[in-house]
C-alpha cells in the first residue's frame, strides 16, 4: 500500500522500519479487498449461537480445534437450505470465503465467513467422526468401568435424566409401573438436543452421583437423526459417564440408533421402557404374587398341622382316667422293683463288707504275732551286743579300772604320778590306793 502526500505529513514512530502510518480507513478497505480475494473454501462444523436480523443470519461454526463466525443473507439462506430452519447443534457444510466489514466512525468492524452455499453434513461424515471417537475411548479403557459396577436387584431410588414432559419420561414411568416398583424417583430435566445438551446432561449426572441418593441413573431420549442424537456422542459427556461411580443405563433413540453413551454406559437399552425394566430387574408384581402364593401354601399347611394336632389331643384325652391308672400301676411296679433291687444290693454289700472285715482281722492278728517274734529276737540280739560292751564283763576277766577320787578315770601311765590317790575298781568291789615313789 503506497503512501500519498497526505500520508507523508504524519510522522511515524521514531526508529521503526515499518512503512506508514496510513489512514485506518484505507487500511481497512485494503484488508477487506484482500480477504475477499482469498480462495473460496468449504468448512464443516457445528452450528452455535444462531441469531438473526432483518436481512442477515449470523452464527458460529465450531469444532474441537476452533471456531469461525459466519453470516449469510436471509434470502439466500432460505433458498439454499430449502426452507429448513437453522438451529444450534446442526452439523453443516458451508461454502464461501472470508469477508471484512470495515466499520466507521460510529460502527465497529467485524470479520465473518460469508456463506454462499450450505447443506447439512451427511450422516456418513458424522458416523465416521463417531467411530473415530469410539476408538479413542476404547484405547483409553473407558468402555468397561461402568459395566463393572454392581447394580441392585431392587433399587430404592432411581434417577432419570431426560427432557421434561417428553415421551421418554412417560415411557420410563410406564415401565416402572409395569414392574410394580414403588421406590423414589429423582428427575433431572435437561435439554436433549443442541449444543447445550451434552454439558447439562454431564452436570446433572455428576450432581446425582455427588448426592449419593440414587442407586442407578437412566439417561433417556426418543429417536431422531444422527445429528439430532449427536449430543449423546459428545466426548466430554462420554468420559464423564465412564468415570462415574453411579451405574448409568442409556436409552437414546430407537432400536436401530446407537450413540457413544451406549458404549460407555453400564447398560444400553433400545427404549426407555426397556431401560426402566433394566433398572429394576426384579418383577415386583410377580414377586408379590409369588409371596402371596407361598403365604397361602404356608397357611394351608399350618391349618392341616393344627387339625392333626387337635385330633391327636382328642385321642389323648379320650380316656384320661384309664391312662392315669395305667401310669400309676407302672409307677408302683417301678417302685417295687427299685426297692427290691436296693435291698439286694444292700445285703450283698453287707456280706462283702463282713468278708473284708474278717480278712482284715486275720491279717492284723498274723502281723501282730509276726511283729512280736521279730521284736523278741531283736531284743535278744541287742542284749548280746550290749553285754559285749558291758565294763563289768571286762572287769570279770581280770581287768581293773583306776580312777581318781573324783571319778575321773586314768587312761595313761603318765597320769599316775607318785602320791596320786586312786580308787581301784575290781569285778567284786573297790579299793583305795596311792602311787608310791619309786
Amino acid at each position: 500500500m503506497a503512501q500519498t502526500p497526505a500520508d507523508e505529513q504524519a510522522q511515524g514512530i521514531p526508529g521503526s522500519a515499518l512503512p506508514g502510518p496510513f489512514p485506518v480507513g484505507r487500511y481497512a478497505h485494503t484488508l477487506r479487498e484482500r480477504m475477499r480475494a482469498a480462495a473460496r473454501v468449504q468448512l464443516i462444523g457445528e452450528v452455535v449461537n444462531v441469531r438473526t436480523s432483518r436481512t442477515k443470519i449470523y452464527f458460529e461454526l465450531r469444532d474441537a480445534d476452533g471456531a469461525v463466525g459466519c453470516s449469510a443473507w436471509r434470502s439466500d439462506l432460505e433458498k439454499l437450505a430449502d426452507g429448513a430452519e437453522l438451529r444450534d447443534g446442526q452439523q453443516l457444510v458451508v461454502a464461501g470465503g472470508p469477508d471484512y466489514y470495515v466499520g466507521s466512525r460510529h460502527a465497529s468492524p467485524s470479520f465473518s465467513f460469508n456463506v454462499t452455499a450450505l447443506k447439512q453434513a451427511g450422516e456418513g461424515d458424522l458416523l465416521a467422526r463417531i467411530a473415530q471417537l469410539r476408538a479413542l475411548l476404547e484405547a483409553d479403557g473407558l468402555l468397561e468401568p461402568q459395566k463393572l459396577l454392581a447394580r441392585p436387584s431392587l433399587p430404592r431410588t432411581i434417577a432419570v435424566v431426560t427432557a421434561k414432559d417428553s415421551r421418554a419420561q412417560g415411557d420410563v414411568l410406564a415401565g416402572l409401573e409395569r414392574r410394580g416398583w414403588r421406590g423414589t424417583l429423582i428427575w433431572a430435566f435437561v435439554p436433549v438436543q443442541d449444543r447445550h445438551a451434552a454439558p447439562q446432561i454431564a452436570r446433572a449426572l455428576r450432581d446425582l452421583a455427588a448426592t449419593g441418593r440414587a442407586e442407578v441413573a437412566i439417561v433417556a431420549r426418543g429417536g431422531g437423526s444422527v445429528a439430532d442424537l449427536l449430543a449423546f456422542s459428545d466426548e466430554a459427556l462420554c468420559r464423564t459417564v465412564a468415570m462415574l461411580p453411579l451405574p448409568v443405563i442409556a436409552s437414546v433413540g430407537h432400536h436401530y440408533d446407537h450413540t457413544l453413551i451406549d458404549d460407555v454406559a453400564a447398560v444400553s437399552c433400545s427404549t426407555p421402557t426397556h431401560a426402566a425394566e433394566a433398572a429394576v430387574p426384579v418383577d415386583v408384581n410377580a414377586a408379590r404374587d409369588q409371596v402371596a402364593l407361598s403365604a397361602r401354601r404356608v397357611g394351608t399347611a399350618t391349618r392341616r398341622s393344627l387339625i392333626e394336632r387337635a385330633r391327636h389331643l382328642a385321642l389323648l384325652s379320650a380316656a384320661p382316667a384309664a391312662r392315669l391308672r395305667g401310669s400309676r400301676l407302672a409307677l408302683h411296679q417301678d417302685l417295687r422293683e427299685l426297692r427290691a433291687s436296693a435291698q439286694r444290693r444292700i445285703a450283698g454289700e453287707r456280706r462283702a463288707g463282713a468278708a473284708r472285715a474278717d480278712a482284715i482281722e486275720r491279717r492284723r492278728a498274723a502281723q501282730v504275732l509276726e511283729c512280736r517274734g521279730r521284736r523278741r529276737d531283736e531284743l535278744e540280739r541287742l542284749a548280746l551286743a550290749l553285754g559285749g560292751h558291758d565294763p563289768q564283763r571286762t572287769l570279770e576277766r581280770g581287768y581293773v579300772l583306776a580312777r581318781r577320787p573324783d571319778g575321773t578315770p586314768l587312761t595313761s601311765a603318765a597320769q599316775a604320778l607318785p602320791g596320786t590317790e586312786l580308787v581301784l575298781r575290781f569285778a567284786d568291789g573297790e579299793r583305795d590306793a596311792m602311787i608310791s615313789e619309786q
